[in-house]
């Protein structure tokens, strides 16, 4: 285990920044958010971050020590745009949104995996599933900030990055539509089995959270549950500059 390792449990609880986080994200309708989940594989979460909070999250996109490491979508065949991931410690914001949203997420994780007849259950707090990633070698920290600018956009992918994925992720719009931007509307597709993809554009605005499915979610159907495969992505920016926050819950090898 890294040094990394050791410590990155510890730090989403260290500074003053995460006051109010938790208290914040239990006031959340987490039943309509469960049940949303339930029906399209996504759940919008409003209001999660505060403008001035969207706006010292994304002014850290230029100080390189906040990131372990620079991506330019373009280069690998991703879309275009670019993306940095966050090295530890993270920034204390961060920090606090993931165990939190974890904690209450990790719920719906366990339910449909059950669903699926996936024999993997997940902890109850994220410092001990990011135990389980660190002990298999997924030390590398995954939040990330990413940015856009006109004509960017974000192929459908997916997040997996290694043994142990948490099925579920947030990504939090930074940008206000309309007014930092136009398009780069975040869109996930669904594939059923023996059935042509299924499109759901989410719309959000500055500081609403989006949680989704990573891979796939359970689907009640006249034979029993099966599984859907999901992706998401962005849509083309039509204008100007489009900042999101990704908050996964496993590390990357």
């Amino acid at each position: 285990m890294t040094a990394n390792a050791k410590i990155a449990p510890k730090i989403a609880h260290q500074g003053t920044a995460s006051i109010g986080i938790p208290a914040r994200i239990d006031a959340i309708d987490w039943t309509q958010a469960t049940a949303d989940l339930d029906a399209q594989g996504c759940a919008v979460l409003n209001n999660l971050l505060s403008p001035d909070e969207c706006g010292a999250i994304t002014a850290l996109y230029s100080d390189d020590s906040h990131f372990r490491s620079r991506v330019v979508m373009g280069r690998h065949g991703f879309g275009r745009g670019e993306y940095k991931y966050f090295s530890y410690p993270l920034p204390e914001l961060i920090g606090a949104l993931r165990p939190a949203l974890y904690a209450k997420l990790c719920g719906v994780a366990n339910r449909w995996n059950q669903a699926m007849g996936i024999d993997i259950s997940y902890p109850a707090t994220h410092e001990v599933f990011l135990r389980r990633c660190h002990e298999a070698g997924q030390t590398r920290p995954t939040p990330l900030l990413l940015q856009y600018e006109a004509g960017d956009y974000n192929c459908l992918h997916q997040d997996l990055y290694g043994e142990h994925v948490f099925p579920l992720q947030v990504a939090i719009l930074l940008s206000e539509p309309g007014r930092d931007f136009a398009g780069g509307e975040f869109v996930l597709t669904e594939q059923r089995p023996r059935m042509q993809s299924r499109p759901e554009v989410v719309p959000l605005r500055q500081g609403d959270a989006v949680a989704f499915a990573v891979h796939h979610r359970p689907v009640q159907g006249t034979r029993g549950v099966y599984r859907v495969n999901l992706r998401h992505g962005v849509s083309r920016i039509r204008s100007g500059h489009r900042h999101t926050v990704g908050v996964i819950f496993h590390d990357a090898k």
